[in-house]
Protein backbone atom coordinates (compact mmCIF):
# COMPACT_ATOMS: atom_id res chain seq x y z
CA UNK A 1 0.00 0.00 0.00
CA UNK A 2 1.07 3.35 -1.53
CA UNK A 3 0.91 6.07 1.99
CA UNK A 4 1.36 10.13 1.07
CA UNK A 5 3.42 11.41 3.77
CA UNK A 6 6.05 14.08 3.99
CA UNK A 7 9.71 12.59 4.44
CA UNK A 8 12.39 15.06 6.09
CA UNK A 9 16.06 14.37 5.61
CA UNK A 10 19.14 16.73 6.82
CA UNK A 11 22.01 17.37 4.45
CA UNK A 12 25.18 17.60 4.63
CA UNK A 13 25.19 21.01 6.31
CA UNK A 14 22.51 20.07 8.55
CA UNK A 15 19.98 21.88 6.59
CA UNK A 16 16.33 20.47 6.59
CA UNK A 17 14.66 19.38 3.33
CA UNK A 18 10.77 18.68 3.12
CA UNK A 19 9.70 16.39 0.30
CA UNK A 20 6.49 14.42 -0.32
CA UNK A 21 6.94 11.14 -0.50
CA UNK A 22 4.34 8.08 -1.09
CA UNK A 23 6.60 4.96 0.64
CA UNK A 24 5.19 1.77 0.08
CA UNK A 25 4.18 0.11 3.64
CA UNK A 26 2.20 -2.16 5.44
CA UNK A 27 -0.39 -2.17 8.47
CA UNK A 28 2.75 -2.87 10.88
CA UNK A 29 4.63 0.55 9.89
CA UNK A 30 8.08 -1.13 11.06
CA UNK A 31 9.63 -0.93 7.43
CA UNK A 32 8.74 0.74 4.48
CA UNK A 33 10.14 1.49 1.19
CA UNK A 34 10.99 4.64 -0.69
CA UNK A 35 11.17 5.16 -4.43
CA UNK A 36 12.93 8.71 -4.56
CA UNK A 37 14.94 9.86 -8.11
CA UNK A 38 18.11 10.00 -7.68
CA UNK A 39 17.76 13.94 -8.99
CA UNK A 40 16.15 14.16 -5.81
CA UNK A 41 17.53 15.94 -2.14
CA UNK A 42 15.92 13.41 -0.81
CA UNK A 43 18.08 10.60 -2.45
CA UNK A 44 21.01 13.09 -1.80
CA UNK A 45 20.63 13.49 1.72
CA UNK A 46 19.92 9.91 2.73
CA UNK A 47 22.45 8.13 0.60
CA UNK A 48 24.62 10.49 2.58
CA UNK A 49 23.30 10.31 6.16
CA UNK A 50 21.28 7.57 5.44
CA UNK A 51 18.31 8.63 8.21
CA UNK A 52 15.03 10.52 8.32
CA UNK A 53 11.32 11.47 9.28
CA UNK A 54 8.82 10.09 7.55
CA UNK A 55 5.28 11.78 8.53
CA UNK A 56 1.71 11.68 8.23
CA UNK A 57 -0.12 14.99 8.70
CA UNK A 58 -3.04 16.42 6.93
CA UNK A 59 -1.76 19.75 6.49
CA UNK A 60 -2.57 20.19 2.76
CA UNK A 61 -1.01 23.42 3.20
CA UNK A 62 2.30 21.96 3.82
CA UNK A 63 1.94 19.13 1.44
CA UNK A 64 1.23 21.37 -1.21
CA UNK A 65 4.08 23.99 -0.94
CA UNK A 66 6.29 21.01 -0.49
CA UNK A 67 5.25 18.78 -3.74
CA UNK A 68 6.20 22.25 -5.85
CA UNK A 69 9.15 23.85 -4.50
CA UNK A 70 11.17 24.70 -1.16
CA UNK A 71 8.63 25.27 1.78
CA UNK A 72 9.23 29.08 2.72
CA UNK A 73 9.12 29.82 5.89
CA UNK A 74 10.39 26.56 7.26
CA UNK A 75 8.00 25.54 9.54
CA UNK A 76 8.56 25.00 13.43
CA UNK A 77 10.25 21.44 13.67
CA UNK A 78 11.80 19.80 16.97
CA UNK A 79 14.86 17.76 16.76
CA UNK A 80 14.65 13.53 16.45
CA UNK A 81 14.63 11.84 19.22
CA UNK A 82 16.79 8.48 17.79
CA UNK A 83 18.29 9.48 14.22
CA UNK A 84 19.59 12.71 13.08
CA UNK A 85 16.75 14.84 11.51
CA UNK A 86 13.50 16.94 12.37
CA UNK A 87 10.37 16.33 13.18
CA UNK A 88 7.38 18.82 11.86
CA UNK A 89 5.89 19.97 14.95
CA UNK A 90 2.36 20.06 13.27
CA UNK A 91 2.26 16.72 11.82
CA UNK A 92 0.13 14.15 13.11
CA UNK A 93 2.12 10.92 13.38
CA UNK A 94 5.91 10.68 13.11
CA UNK A 95 7.94 7.75 12.06
CA UNK A 96 11.66 7.68 12.50
CA UNK A 97 13.95 5.53 10.20
CA UNK A 98 17.47 4.28 9.00
CA UNK A 99 18.08 2.81 6.06
CA UNK A 100 19.14 -0.42 5.69
CA UNK A 101 19.44 -0.99 1.64
CA UNK A 102 19.58 1.46 -0.98
CA UNK A 103 19.25 -0.01 -4.66
CA UNK A 104 20.76 2.82 -7.10
CA UNK A 105 21.01 0.91 -9.86
CA UNK A 106 17.83 2.45 -11.51
CA UNK A 107 16.86 6.22 -12.10
CA UNK A 108 14.10 6.15 -9.47
CA UNK A 109 16.14 3.95 -6.63
CA UNK A 110 14.63 1.88 -4.23
CA UNK A 111 15.05 2.86 -0.16
CA UNK A 112 14.43 0.06 1.83
CA UNK A 113 13.67 1.51 5.28
CA UNK A 114 13.60 0.47 9.50
CA UNK A 115 11.46 2.06 11.67
CA UNK A 116 13.59 3.06 14.54
CA UNK A 117 11.04 5.40 16.63
CA UNK A 118 7.61 7.07 16.07
CA UNK A 119 5.16 9.39 18.41
CA UNK A 120 1.92 10.96 17.98
CA UNK A 121 1.67 14.98 17.91
CA UNK A 122 -2.18 14.93 17.39
CA UNK A 123 -5.17 13.37 16.02
CA UNK A 124 -5.75 13.04 12.20
CA UNK A 125 -8.83 15.53 11.03
CA UNK A 126 -10.65 12.73 9.46
CA UNK A 127 -11.48 11.84 6.03
CA UNK A 128 -11.85 14.96 3.61
CA UNK A 129 -12.54 14.98 0.04
CA UNK A 130 -11.15 18.36 -0.71
CA UNK A 131 -8.36 17.39 1.57
CA UNK A 132 -7.91 14.38 -0.74
CA UNK A 133 -8.51 16.19 -3.65
CA UNK A 134 -5.54 18.33 -2.42
CA UNK A 135 -3.03 15.60 -2.22
CA UNK A 136 -3.97 14.19 -5.63
CA UNK A 137 -3.80 17.61 -7.28
CA UNK A 138 -0.30 17.68 -5.41
CA UNK A 139 0.85 14.00 -7.02
CA UNK A 140 0.17 16.19 -10.35
CA UNK A 141 1.87 18.81 -9.76
CA UNK A 142 4.78 17.06 -9.56
CA UNK A 143 4.54 15.24 -12.71
CA UNK A 144 4.35 18.33 -15.19
CA UNK A 145 7.59 17.76 -17.05
CA UNK A 146 6.53 13.83 -17.97
CA UNK A 147 2.58 13.63 -18.23
CA UNK A 148 0.56 15.54 -20.75
CA UNK A 149 -0.04 18.81 -19.30
CA UNK A 150 -3.70 18.77 -20.80
CA UNK A 151 -4.36 15.44 -18.86
CA UNK A 152 -3.19 17.09 -15.73
CA UNK A 153 -5.78 20.16 -16.63
CA UNK A 154 -8.66 18.09 -17.11
CA UNK A 155 -7.45 15.96 -13.70
CA UNK A 156 -7.57 19.38 -11.91
CA UNK A 157 -11.00 20.27 -13.14
CA UNK A 158 -12.58 17.13 -11.70
CA UNK A 159 -10.80 18.18 -8.47
CA UNK A 160 -11.73 21.57 -8.30
CA UNK A 161 -14.96 20.53 -7.96
CA UNK A 162 -14.71 18.60 -4.98
CA UNK A 163 -12.23 21.33 -3.29
CA UNK A 164 -14.82 23.64 -4.33
CA UNK A 165 -17.63 21.73 -2.53
CA UNK A 166 -15.95 20.15 0.39
CA UNK A 167 -12.81 22.64 1.18
CA UNK A 168 -12.50 24.97 3.75
CA UNK A 169 -9.65 28.12 3.52
CA UNK A 170 -6.64 25.56 4.11
CA UNK A 171 -7.81 23.34 0.88
CA UNK A 172 -9.11 26.33 -1.01
CA UNK A 173 -5.46 28.02 -1.06
CA UNK A 174 -3.34 24.91 -1.32
CA UNK A 175 -5.18 24.10 -4.24
CA UNK A 176 -4.87 27.38 -5.66
CA UNK A 177 -0.99 26.91 -5.62
CA UNK A 178 -0.96 24.13 -6.95
CA UNK A 179 -2.97 25.58 -9.53
CA UNK A 180 -1.23 28.17 -10.28
CA UNK A 181 2.27 26.30 -10.70
CA UNK A 182 0.24 23.64 -13.39
CA UNK A 183 -1.28 26.93 -15.35
CA UNK A 184 1.73 28.93 -16.05
CA UNK A 185 3.45 24.91 -16.81
CA UNK A 186 0.81 25.12 -19.63
CA UNK A 187 1.27 28.58 -20.54
CA UNK A 188 4.62 27.71 -21.05
CA UNK A 189 3.46 24.54 -23.11
CA UNK A 190 1.19 26.92 -25.13
CA UNK A 191 -1.66 25.70 -23.65
CA UNK A 192 -4.68 27.90 -22.04
CA UNK A 193 -4.68 27.66 -18.80
CA UNK A 194 -7.46 26.15 -16.44
CA UNK A 195 -9.61 29.15 -14.59
CA UNK A 196 -8.65 30.02 -11.41
CA UNK A 197 -10.27 28.10 -8.47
Amino acid sequence: MILEGIVTTLDGDGRVNIAPMGPQVDEAMQRFVLRPFQTSTTYQNLKRRGEGVLHVTDDVWLLAQAAIGPVEPVPAMLPAERVEGMILAGTCRWFEFRVTRLGDREERTTIDCEVVHCGRLRDFFGFNRAKHAVVEAAILATRTEFLPINEILADFAKLLVLVQKTGGPTEHRAFRLLLDHVNRTAEQKGFAPLFHA
